[in-house]
Protein backbone atom coordinates (compact mmCIF):
# COMPACT_ATOMS: atom_id res chain seq x y z
CA UNK A 1 0.00 0.00 0.00
CA UNK A 2 1.14 3.69 -0.62
CA UNK A 3 0.29 6.44 1.44
CA UNK A 4 0.30 10.11 0.90
CA UNK A 5 2.09 11.53 3.79
CA UNK A 6 0.89 15.27 4.47
CA UNK A 7 2.54 17.71 6.38
CA UNK A 8 0.21 20.47 7.42
CA UNK A 9 1.33 24.33 7.64
CA UNK A 10 1.73 26.17 10.56
CA UNK A 11 1.81 30.18 10.67
CA UNK A 12 5.96 29.50 10.81
CA UNK A 13 6.09 27.53 7.66
CA UNK A 14 3.25 30.02 6.06
CA UNK A 15 5.68 32.77 7.09
CA UNK A 16 8.34 31.77 5.54
CA UNK A 17 10.77 30.77 8.08
CA UNK A 18 13.03 27.39 7.05
CA UNK A 19 14.24 24.91 9.20
CA UNK A 20 16.63 24.95 11.89
CA UNK A 21 20.22 23.05 10.73
CA UNK A 22 19.25 20.80 14.01
CA UNK A 23 16.02 19.86 12.66
CA UNK A 24 17.00 19.31 9.43
CA UNK A 25 19.88 17.08 10.44
CA UNK A 26 17.18 14.54 12.54
CA UNK A 27 15.23 15.12 9.67
CA UNK A 28 17.88 13.88 7.75
CA UNK A 29 18.26 10.94 9.53
CA UNK A 30 14.56 10.22 9.78
CA UNK A 31 14.44 9.94 5.75
CA UNK A 32 17.90 7.54 5.89
CA UNK A 33 16.03 5.34 8.21
CA UNK A 34 12.79 5.39 5.84
CA UNK A 35 15.12 4.65 3.30
CA UNK A 36 16.92 1.84 4.72
CA UNK A 37 13.78 -0.12 5.43
CA UNK A 38 12.48 0.38 1.74
CA UNK A 39 9.41 2.94 2.82
CA UNK A 40 10.24 6.56 1.27
CA UNK A 41 8.89 6.64 -2.16
CA UNK A 42 9.07 10.94 -2.37
CA UNK A 43 9.50 13.31 -0.30
CA UNK A 44 8.94 17.03 -0.75
CA UNK A 45 8.51 20.69 0.92
CA UNK A 46 6.63 23.23 0.19
CA UNK A 47 6.86 27.02 -0.18
CA UNK A 48 4.88 29.07 1.81
CA UNK A 49 0.67 29.42 0.03
CA UNK A 50 1.72 33.23 -0.48
CA UNK A 51 3.81 31.60 -3.68
CA UNK A 52 1.43 30.01 -4.86
CA UNK A 53 -2.07 30.00 -6.57
CA UNK A 54 -5.23 27.74 -6.93
CA UNK A 55 -7.64 26.85 -9.53
CA UNK A 56 -11.04 27.32 -9.10
CA UNK A 57 -13.55 25.10 -11.67
CA UNK A 58 -16.69 25.95 -11.79
CA UNK A 59 -18.45 23.93 -14.71
CA UNK A 60 -16.11 24.84 -17.96
CA UNK A 61 -14.95 28.12 -16.11
CA UNK A 62 -11.53 28.57 -14.00
CA UNK A 63 -10.40 31.20 -12.10
CA UNK A 64 -7.07 31.68 -10.73
CA UNK A 65 -6.65 32.33 -6.91
CA UNK A 66 -3.13 33.49 -6.24
CA UNK A 67 -2.12 32.83 -2.86
CA UNK A 68 -1.61 33.25 0.32
CA UNK A 69 -4.52 31.38 1.28
CA UNK A 70 -6.46 32.01 4.66
CA UNK A 71 -6.91 28.78 6.13
CA UNK A 72 -3.50 27.85 7.39
CA UNK A 73 -4.63 24.77 9.07
CA UNK A 74 -6.14 23.43 6.25
CA UNK A 75 -2.85 23.77 3.89
CA UNK A 76 -0.07 21.46 3.01
CA UNK A 77 4.02 22.25 4.08
CA UNK A 78 5.75 19.01 2.63
CA UNK A 79 4.92 15.74 2.05
CA UNK A 80 6.31 11.90 1.90
CA UNK A 81 5.38 8.84 -0.49
CA UNK A 82 5.75 5.92 1.51
CA UNK A 83 5.09 2.16 0.56
CA UNK A 84 3.97 0.45 3.68
CA UNK A 85 2.26 -2.74 4.37
CA UNK A 86 -0.63 -1.27 6.34
CA UNK A 87 -1.97 1.97 7.65
CA UNK A 88 -0.93 1.22 10.91
CA UNK A 89 3.02 0.48 10.04
CA UNK A 90 2.64 4.02 8.55
CA UNK A 91 1.10 5.34 11.53
CA UNK A 92 3.85 3.75 13.26
CA UNK A 93 6.85 5.49 10.78
CA UNK A 94 4.89 8.75 10.95
CA UNK A 95 5.75 8.89 14.98
CA UNK A 96 9.20 8.18 14.97
CA UNK A 97 9.08 11.65 12.66
CA UNK A 98 10.66 14.80 14.21
CA UNK A 99 8.34 17.55 14.98
CA UNK A 100 8.65 19.07 11.52
CA UNK A 101 7.87 22.02 12.86
CA UNK A 102 9.32 24.57 15.98
CA UNK A 103 5.63 23.91 17.78
CA UNK A 104 2.88 21.58 17.70
CA UNK A 105 2.20 20.00 14.22
CA UNK A 106 -0.15 17.50 12.47
CA UNK A 107 0.98 15.36 10.17
CA UNK A 108 -1.99 13.75 7.98
CA UNK A 109 -1.65 10.16 6.55
CA UNK A 110 -4.05 9.35 3.02
CA UNK A 111 -4.12 5.92 1.36
CA UNK A 112 -2.80 6.89 -2.40
CA UNK A 113 -6.06 4.48 -4.61
CA UNK A 114 -3.77 1.87 -6.99
CA UNK A 115 -5.33 0.50 -9.87
CA UNK A 116 -7.37 -2.53 -8.16
CA UNK A 117 -9.33 0.09 -5.82
CA UNK A 118 -11.25 1.10 -8.89
CA UNK A 119 -13.00 -2.37 -9.68
CA UNK A 120 -15.05 -2.60 -13.24
CA UNK A 121 -14.67 1.23 -13.89
CA UNK A 122 -11.11 0.90 -14.43
CA UNK A 123 -11.42 -0.88 -17.78
CA UNK A 124 -8.35 -2.94 -19.83
CA UNK A 125 -7.82 -0.25 -21.83
CA UNK A 126 -7.69 2.50 -19.38
CA UNK A 127 -5.16 0.27 -17.42
CA UNK A 128 -2.98 0.29 -20.62
CA UNK A 129 -3.20 3.85 -20.73
CA UNK A 130 -2.35 4.30 -16.96
CA UNK A 131 0.67 1.92 -17.54
CA UNK A 132 2.05 3.74 -20.50
CA UNK A 133 1.97 6.96 -18.80
CA UNK A 134 3.60 5.65 -15.67
CA UNK A 135 6.10 4.15 -17.84
CA UNK A 136 7.25 7.41 -19.34
CA UNK A 137 6.88 9.54 -16.33
CA UNK A 138 9.30 6.99 -15.00
CA UNK A 139 11.37 6.83 -17.98
CA UNK A 140 11.87 10.85 -18.12
CA UNK A 141 12.65 11.13 -14.05
CA UNK A 142 15.39 8.45 -14.74
CA UNK A 143 16.76 11.42 -17.13
CA UNK A 144 16.51 14.00 -14.76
Amino acid sequence: MRFMVIVKATADSEAGLVPSEELLTAMGRYNEELAAAGVIQAAEGLHPSSRGARVRFSGAQRTVIDGPFMETKELVAGFWIFRCESLQACIDWVKRCPNPMPGESDIEIRQIFEAEDFGAEFTPELREQEDRIRARMSSENQGA
